[in-house]
């Protein structure tokens, strides 16, 4: 196991996720400072959302042709320039633009880590390789917003954006470091590259509709957990950081375990399908059963590691091609994770309004039946 290498993708992955989750405890002040509206700037994370996934699509696709290190050292760096560029803005358009290139900068290195660690571990080792490097989108959640909070108490939000841009240049600086000496066969594979149309197969297409129903499951909870909390049992915005840290550490044991299965047990595609359902259950059981804030909470833990167990089966699956198109596959998961993310933000929105969040159970229930038949009927 490359250990330097997965300590830099850990970071590189907390500083992208950290990138946008540290907003959030300052919705309210960015919008005081910038004299607007609190929807207008949570919507700036769309925005973010979007670029994302755009630029994830475009850079895994020229990392196989032309190599990954300009992506892996430059997109950190774009990403510090943003987050300076975004503590700067003086006005609603400039934080718009810079959250736009946010997006853009992290997309353009996330999907490319994810190939880099999957060329230098054998398959075998890429369950928990990948686990290890996403475990750096929990981190962010655990560590990173309740550390921004903190910071942000003594230097305000443009000086978090600061310091995250800090973190980002590390990253640079790591990765830079992680992979002076190449993968063997990559400058073949990359002369051997046949293109995007030999990509899109029938089974790299139903790998990519199952990340998609996953993100979808995954972020219409986490994106409205803590609303779930506040209106259930009348909880403040500050009563629901030690339930969220939970939910989070849940994850992180999720991703672990996670990783384990994927390389211990035979079939991945069964793996996945067997934890998305069992996170169907548990938000089935989460939404429409809450006898007490612990079970809650319990609940929510178990949801978020059985969702977590899911996605190192999903990338090492994934990573499981030539290496020629290694890089537009991961970088279409992270594009195809990026439109979960926002359909689970609209959809749950809408079903919030129309029938209440005891409808999130059944719908997530129904897309994990729907993820898990992809990949059962895969499996061939």
């Amino acid at each position: 196991m490359p250990w330097p290498l997965l300590a830099a993708a850990c970071l590189a992955m907390f500083a992208a996720s950290s990138s946008g989750t540290t907003r959030a405890p300052f919705l309210i002040a960015m919008a005081q400072d910038l004299s607007t509206s609190l929807p207008v700037v949570a919507n700036l994370m769309a925005a973010t959302a979007i670029a994302w996934g755009i630029s994830s699509g475009f850079a895994g696709a020229a990392a196989d042709r032309y190599g990954r290190r300009p992506f892996l050292v430059g997109g950190p760096v774009g990403l510090g320039i943003g987050l300076v560029g975004l503590s700067l803005s003086q006005d609603i358009v400039s934080l718009a633009l810079w959250s736009t290139a946010i997006g853009a900068c992290a997309g353009a290195y996330t999907g490319v880590l994810m190939t880099e660690v999957s060329s230098r571990t054998h398959d075998r080792q890429r369950g928990r390789a990948l686990g290890w490097v996403m475990a750096g989108q929990s981190l962010a959640l655990l560590v990173g917003v309740p550390l921004a909070a903190w910071i942000g108490s003594f230097v305000g939000w443009r000086g978090v954006n600061q310091v995250s841009a800090g973190v980002a240049l590390l990253t640079a600086f790591a990765l830079f470091v992680t992979t002076l000496r190449p993968p063997e066969g990559s400058a073949s594979a990359r002369r051997s590259s046949p293109g995007m149309r030999g990509v899109m197969t029938g089974p790299v297409l139903r790998l990519l509709a199952m990340g998609v129903g996953e993100r979808v499951g995954f972020g219409l909870s986490v994106v409205y957990f803590a609303t779930f909390l506040q209106t259930t049992y009348g909880l403040t915005p500050a009563g629901v950081a030690l339930p969220l840290g939970v939910v989070a550490i849940g994850n992180i044991l999720g991703t672990v375990l996670g990783g384990q299965a994927a390389d211990r047990l035979p079939d991945r595609r069964r793996t996945f399908a067997m934890a998305m359902l069992a996170s169907g259950a548990a938000a089935l059981t989460l939404y429409w059963w809450t006898p007490g804030l612990a079970v809650t909470v319990a609940l929510g833990c178990a949801f978020s590691a059985f969702s977590a167990m899911c996605r190192p089966s999903l990338m090492a699956a994934l990573a499981n091609v030539p290496e020629a198109v290694r890089g537009t596959v991961l970088g279409l998961n992270v594009t195809a994770a990026c439109l979960g993310w926002i359909g689970a933000a609209s959809l749950g929105g809408w079903i919030m309004a129309e029938f209440g969040f005891s409808a999130f159970g059944p719908f997530i229930m129904a897309v994990a039946v729907i993820a898990a038949g992809l990949a059962l009927a895969g499996r061939r």
